[in-house]
């Protein structure tokens, strides 16, 4: 990456394009450009088949300078430093400031060009490009550009490893804002490339780490808990609250529950709502006797209607 500072002292992260991604770009833009230039001047040929010989020559001479030339400026200008080449291989020039080329710039590369690549066949650029610190040529010295890389690969992120099941819940009720964003990442990366380290240093790291969450949560690891263990859990339950406030709101179905206390039994609602109260129950009225005529006679028929009480 590039140390450029500018005038108001920011630093420029910069990637120079290096001379096998450019001259793979130069080599499309002159073929590009020599396929044109053939076409071309088939076409001028034909066109200027009845003129004497020395109007031919200045012809061809025009249109080499115009597509050799004059092309790839104009390309430049229009394109704020995409070539055809440029932009398959994802470089771009730039300004040493950072921003984009104009038409004097184009041009003076376009010069130096001519010189750099068309009449040494590349020669002077490859070397220019080899000992320079940032892989410019002449022309980039002299227009005070820079070619960058504008595609670079993007870092693969690595899930952080999930906490063993048994510490599932145990750091609900633990107070996590005092501890850094400088902190987090160092947790992240350590969890994250723990394989690739030394088990000795690995835990000197995990320990030292755990030391640093501890004194800035005020609250001891529980007792027997290893620090890699504790550091997967207290970040996990840092991504389930970061997860539960960005989809969970208060009354909506879904929200998040209420903390429970570092190291204690979920807490009891503040206000629970009552059960409604019952309703009372009429005293049961004393069954009369039954008299023997009565029993005898038959039961009258079901009608499917109940008397009023």
């Amino acid at each position: 990456m590039s140390g450029l500072v500018t005038g108001d002292a920011v630093v420029l992260g910069l990637r120079p394009a290096r001379l096998p991604s450019r001259a793979l770009a130069v080599l499309l833009d002159l073929t590009v450009y020599f396929t044109a230039y053939v076409l071309v001047s088939f076409a001028l040929l034909l066109a200027t088949a009845g003129l004497d010989d020395a109007a031919q020559a200045a012809v061809a001479v025009a249109s080499l300078l115009l597509v050799l030339v004059g092309v790839p400026i104009a390309v430049e200008t229009l394109s704020h430093g995409r070539s055809l080449g440029k932009l398959a291989c994802g470089l771009r020039v730039v300004r040493e400031d950072g921003g984009p080329i104009r038409f004097r710039h184009a041009l003076v590369r376009g010069a130096m060009g001519v010189v750099e690549l068309l009449m040494t066949f590349g020669t002077v650029a490859c070397i220019a490009s080899l000992v320079s610190e940032r892989g410019r040529r002449l022309g980039d010295v002299f227009a005070g550009t820079l070619v960058v890389r504008e595609r670079v690969p993007g870092a693969r992120v690595m899930p952080v490893p999930p906490p063993p099941p048994w510490l599932a819940g145990r750091f609900t009720g633990l107070d996590l804002s005092a501890v850094p964003d400088g902190l987090w990442l160092a947790i992240r990366q350590y969890l994250t490339r723990m394989d690739q380290l030394d088990p000795h240093t690995g835990a000197v790291m995990a320990a030292r780490l755990a030391d640093d969450v501890v004194a800035r949560t005020g609250a001891p690891a529980p007792a027997g808990v290893p620090a890699v263990a504790f550091l997967m859990a207290v970040v996990h339950e840092r991504q389930s609250r970061d997860a539960a406030r960005a989809f969970a709101s208060g009354g909506v179905a879904g929200a998040a529950p209420a903390p429970v206390p570092y190291g204690g039994m979920p807490a009891v609602p503040a206000a629970v709502p009552a059960p409604p109260a019952a309703a009372p129950v009429p005293p049961v009225q004393p069954v009369p006797p039954v008299r023997a005529e009565a029993a005898a006679e038959p039961a009258p028929r079901a009608t499917g209607f109940a008397p009023p009480a």
